[in-house]
């Protein structure tokens, strides 16, 4: 699982920091998270090939999250781009981008699929054999969703030297992968787990979006191995954190300890700070496995 943070830091963009806009890749799959301005700049700069992104999910309606995916959904159509592109969004966001391609008369060469989202309790919005993603309601000034992106448990690791000392034939390989007891070519019942071993523990990770602080998404997060949480103020300025539905670093410690989590990831910092190893030592108090988002950082889990 590997995660690509393309911009963290909140509201405006600067010369040196990017609005919110990370790319997960987990298992195969390439996920666009958020896309705020100067995604596809970022998306370059990182080498990431815009074809693989098959499916965007946006988090809310506030422009530092999503002003930068009509660039970029035009910037697709220029490279002739066939794919489907799929985006996740709240209700509202397919109104946004269909009239400005109308407007423009820049319509696309390719599938434009919105899924909207107006639930506000938690849901599966994709799944594959290989993936599950469910939404994760938060509390903000608008509609907004974190989503939960989770692995699903893979095949069983065949033991060749067992599987062949138990004299099982080849056609059975995939029936033991899958988890079956198979007759060897004595008619013998070998018992799976006598010639296979476990898959690897399923990885998982929580992007938890622009939110005041909210104890109801715990139990949906619970045992997570990795949870991005907003952390826009430091205790100093605790007080606008309610007024403005944002979250400060020490209460996305507290969600991190609550919810049993791996590592915290912390992100979505005001601008008026300049040290961020303060917000560490915030969320430090609370929950200890604390690691800093930064553009350009890319963490390997």
């Amino acid at each position: 699982m590997k995660l690509n943070i393309l911009g963290c830091y909140s509201a405006t963009p600067r010369t040196f920091t990017n609005p919110t806009s990370q790319v997960l890749e987990i298992n195969n799959h390439v996920f666009l998270i958020d896309c705020g301005e100067g995604t596809q700049v970022e998306l370059r700069r990182h080498k990431i090939k815009f074809n693989r992104i098959k499916h965007i999910f946006i988090s809310h309606l506030h422009g530092d999250h999503f002003f930068g995916l009509v660039g970029l959904i035009s910037t697709m159509r220029l490279l002739t781009r066939e794919t489907d592109l799929h985006i996740h969004a709240p209700k509202g966001l397919k109104e946004v981008v269909t009239l400005q391609m109308k407007l423009a008369n820049s319509w696309t060469n390719y599938n434009l699929i919105f899924h909207e989202l107006n639930s506000k309790t938690s849901e599966l919005i994709f799944e594959d054999s290989k993936v599950e993603v469910h939404t994760i309601p938060l509390d903000h000034r608008v509609y907004t969703n974190g989503f939960l992106f989770k692995e699903k448990e893979g095949e069983r690791k065949l033991d060749i030297a067992a599987v062949e000392n138990a004299n099982i034939d080849v056609a059975y390989y995939r029936k033991l992968k899958q988890g079956f007891d198979v007759e060897n070519n004595d008619g013998k019942l070998i018992k799976n787990e006598t010639v296979t071993s476990s898959p690897e523990k399923p990885k998982s990770y929580a992007f938890c979006s622009d939110t005041a602080y909210k104890e109801d998404i715990v139990p949906i997060i619970k045992d997570v191995d990795v949870l991005y949480h907003e952390s826009t103020f430091l205790e100093q300025h605790a007080h606008l954190a309610p007024k403005t539905k944002h979250s400060t670093a020490k209460e996305a410690g507290s969600i991190a300890k609550q919810a049993n989590v791996g590592t915290l990831l912390l992100g979505h910092y005001s601008t008026r700070y300049d040290d961020l190893n303060v917000f560490k030592t915030e969320a430090k108090e609370h929950f200890k496995n604390v690691e800093l988002a930064d553009d350009g950082k890319v963490f390997e889990f």
